[in-house]
């Protein structure tokens, strides 16, 4: 009987040996005995995607479904010129056009292998209302409508094969008010598609995500979150839950019981799991803060997430994409590693099924990155200090954009408690790294450095005035970061 085991039927005998019901209840308290697995601190990198109706016009942003509604607004504009008016052609109309007909689970999971991915999965729910998986819940789904697939459990079990982590994420809370279901002038408000759109909400009730719409979502609102959040849980039993914000417009029991249910589900699979959450969403500790395209400034002493998008721009395709660079991918994988975080990578496949060409060669490019240079990231956690370098990380939400590139200068470190790895974020122009923050060698190891090493190939190094010099080779290895392995002569210092 293994350790795990034990610990779950002690807690069910309890002191008396009786059998005892211990499980997490709904509530704070009982919820912030959480503790987040090892497997996800390990895993560092994760890949996802944002899929569904909206790819159909695939022009601008994800958020077409809310802003076509618009009045005025450039996508209403390009909607009513492309498509026609909203009470002849409305969302609901772009479910048919979603055919996924060459939507390749398997080939799509082997990719997120190649690219290096612990872990992957899938938005199952956006803030548009249309599920996912094949839900008992609504006839809204991709198993009865559009590709007449359950692409939840088709990307789950193909996930799964290649031994990664299944993940779901879940926007459900932004449907209220989403639509303009109070509009005579739209489909929105016909009540034949109110399980799409959602309950009558006046406009004004619609909000971002730092404050809160009057009306509340009322108690059916509340039920319908949790119930297919429950239902995803229940049916594909993910290992991450990723809630996006504004989960404070719910009522706060809605949460506590998702959590629960969650948490003591995980205990009868024997699985550990992990819910994330945005902001004030959860009390801290009952799970795990996301970021959204933002990152840390300086290292943290719990695990963390960022989610960030391939393209600068939306988080599906468009018609006119503008990706990241795969240096820029790999040096803020490297930047939020440093600091005990992880990333979440958004892609963004085509309506047909197709991931496109520059989307794949990123992910291949960073997978060959990792293939090299992954005992610096994958395992690892933070040194003393997560860095050293002229560019510095503007924190906040959605603040990746005022993020520069790295330069030769910025170096970040990781260290799997016998070698430290000082991660140089591009290669000097003179072929000499300098390391200003380690002065002497037992700011490595308590007896000196014994080695230090680029791809296995030995190194000179020598300790002056301004630091640790590391001659590199003649020419350069790569086209991205590159990982000094520093091998300490007895302990690794780590305070």
């Amino acid at each position: 009987m293994n350790r795990r085991c034990i610990m779950l039927l002690a807690l069910w005998l309890g002191a008396s040996g009786h059998a005892q019901v211990l499980q997490y209840k709904p509530t704070w308290v009982s919820l912030q005995r959480y503790e987040c697995p090892a497997w996800f601190r390990d895993a560092k990198f994760g890949v996802y995607f944002h899929w569904g109706p909206y790819s159909v016009p695939a022009y601008k942003t994800e958020w077409y479904s809310h802003y076509m509604y618009v009045p005025g607004h450039i996508i209403n504009k390009h909607h009513l010129e492309t498509y026609g008016p909203l009470d002849v052609f409305g969302y609901k109309d772009f479910i048919p056009m979603f055919k996924a007909e060459k939507f390749d689970p398997e080939a799509w999971a082997a990719l997120f292998k190649m690219a290096g991915a612990q872990f992957a999965g899938l938005v199952a729910e956006h803030a548009d209302g249309f599920a996912m998986w094949d839900s008992e819940l609504t006839e809204w789904n991709a198993a009865k409508m559009g590709p007449k697939r359950d692409i939840v459990r088709q990307m789950g079990e193909a996930i799964r094969k290649q031994d990664m982590k299944f993940i779901t994420t879940l926007h459900h809370q932004w449907l209220y008010a989403w639509y303009p279901t109070m509009d005579p002038n739209t489909d929105a408000s016909n009540p034949a598609y109110q399980d799409l759109y959602g309950p009558p909400a006046p406009r004004s009730a619609f909000c971002g995500s730092d404050r809160s719409p009057d009306p509340l979502p009322d108690a059916a609102f509340n039920q319908r979150w949790l119930s297919r959040a429950k239902e995803v849980v229940g049916k594909y039993r993910p290992d991450l839950v990723w809630f996006d914000n504004k989960l404070h417009i719910l009522q706060q029991q809605s949460i506590l019981e998702f959590l629960s249910y969650y948490y003591n589900s995980a205990l009868s699979w024997d699985r550990d799991v992990v819910a994330t959450y945005k902001g004030r969403d959860f009390r801290v500790g009952a799970g795990v803060l996301d970021l959204e395209r933002s990152r840390m400034s300086e290292a943290k002493d719990f695990p963390w997430l960022t989610d960030d998008s391939i393209d600068w721009d939306s988080w599906c395709d468009v018609q006119d994409p503008n990706y990241k660079s795969t240096n820029r991918l790999i040096d803020t994988l490297v930047d939020i590693v440093s600091k005990n975080g992880c990333l979440l990578l958004n892609i963004t496949p085509k309506a047909d099924g197709e991931i496109p060409q520059p989307v794949q060669e990123r992910l291949l490019e960073m997978g060959a990155w990792l293939r090299l240079n992954g005992e610096a990231i994958y395992g690892t956690r933070p040194w003393k200090i997560f860095g050293e370098g002229p560019t510095k990380v503007v924190e906040g939400h959605l603040s990746e954009r005022k993020n520069r590139d790295a330069t030769a200068e910025d170096i970040r470190y990781t260290q799997d408690g016998r070698h430290l790895y000082a991660i140089v974020l591009d290669w000097p122009p003179d072929g000499e790294t300098v390391i200003t923050s380690l002065h002497a060698t037992t700011d490595v190891g308590a007896e000196g450095i014994e080695a230090i090493t680029l791809l296995g190939q030995p190194l000179t190094w020598s300790i002056r005035d301004q630091g640790l010099i590391v001659q590199l080779p003649d020419e350069r290895i790569g086209e991205f970061a590159y990982v000094l392995k520093i091998t300490p002569n007895g302990a690794l210092v780590m305070n």
